[in-house]
């Protein structure tokens, strides 16, 4: 499978960093550093455009040590990107922490993830007994235990 990437950027091209990577860093093309205060948010652009496949997702994911160390994630938490997208790829960012984080050019802020998925045939009911029984049931929020 091919992912075909437009890059307008001077950043390098996204890839797999190991051979295990489900993911490929995604970098800020900034003009020059910008601060992000706490709990402020912003749209991190790319200068990447992609051709994702039919038939597949792409999922901008955050970088796990961004999050820890200085509580900086997605304000959306996953983003999808539908294959039918041709713009360009932007980050929406948030600082959790509780200091000012900078965001430089070329800093690697998100992760994309790239996963199969379809589209179901939606068939309307008229009432819940026509969905079929689970073990679960209606059970929601801790339905399936405490830890």
């Amino acid at each position: 499978m091919t992912l075909k990437i437009r890059n307008i950027s001077d950043n390098p091209m996204p890839a797999y960093e190991t051979k295990g990577s489900a993911g490929m860093d995604l970098r800020a093309w900034l003009e020059a550093p910008l601060e992000l205060r706490p709990f402020e948010r912003t749209l991190v652009r790319t200068g990447l455009y992609l051709e994702i496949p039919e038939g597949y997702e792409g999922q901008v994911r955050p970088r796990s040590g961004l999050s820890i160390r200085y509580g900086l994630t997605l304000v959306n938490c996953v983003g999808t990107i539908d294959s039918d997208y041709r713009g360009e790829l932007c980050i929406p960012v948030i600082n959790l922490g509780q200091e000012t984080v900078t965001l430089e050019n070329s800093m690697r802020i998100a992760q994309l993830v790239l996963a199969r998925c379809e589209q179901l045939r939606v068939v309307e009911v008229n009432d819940t007994a026509e969905l079929s029984e689970t073990e679960r049931g209606q059970g929601g929020f801790g339905s399936t235990g405490k830890h």
